[in-house]
């Protein structure tokens, strides 16, 4: 089973996807993190020198790799990932998808300055240009995340609890 988790960057995916493999006994991976091991480059460097049809190429390519591979497997989606052409359609056909959402305020109070600075669209904002930014990216990004089998309201759930609500979740699935 491929479990791919979605959601606006910085919502938790990684370290959410991380525990809820360890509970599941299932294996782990992060598009972006896959997309920097096959480029030799961080993200944000992709961005700036290939550009970002290039990086969504990049990171299609990936997930193509993961569906692939197959498996039992949470996978971390990269933010942009289920915007991008079919890829949302994809996630759904070739596993469960889930939108983990966040809103914009929690999700800015959980970056961390190195947060914001290995995210290319970020660096530079001041707090409220970040708020705003992410406000109007999150509400564009929206009607592709909610179109994932499943959608988890994390604005009062720790990631702890997100973990315990998607094990419940994929219990009542069976």
């Amino acid at each position: 089973m491929l479990l791919f988790l979605v959601g606006y960057m910085g919502c938790g995916k990684t370290s959410i996807g991380r525990r809820l493999a360890r509970r599941l006994g299932f294996g782990f991976a992060d598009t972006d993190a896959l997309v920097e091991q096959a480029e030799g480059a961080a993200v944000a460097d992709i961005f700036r020198y290939e550009g970002e049809a290039y990086f969504r190429r990049q990171e299609r390519a990936a997930l193509e790799r993961l569906i692939a591979e197959g498996g039992d497997r949470v996978v971390s989606t990269g933010g942009g990932l289920p915007c991008w052409e079919d890829n949302m359609e994809r996630l759904n056909r070739s596993g469960t998808s889930v939108y983990i959402r966040r809103p914009a305020a929690q999700i800015a109070a959980r970056l961390t300055p190195y947060g914001r600075q290995k995210r290319p669209r970020l660096r530079g904002l001041d707090d409220g240009e970040l708020l705003d930014f992410m406000t109007r990216n999150m509400a564009e990004r929206e009607p592709f995340y909610l179109r994932a089998r499943y959608t988890l309201e994390g604005a009062d759930l720790s990631d702890e609890e997100l973990v315990a609500s998607l094990v419940k979740l994929l219990k009542q699935d069976e």
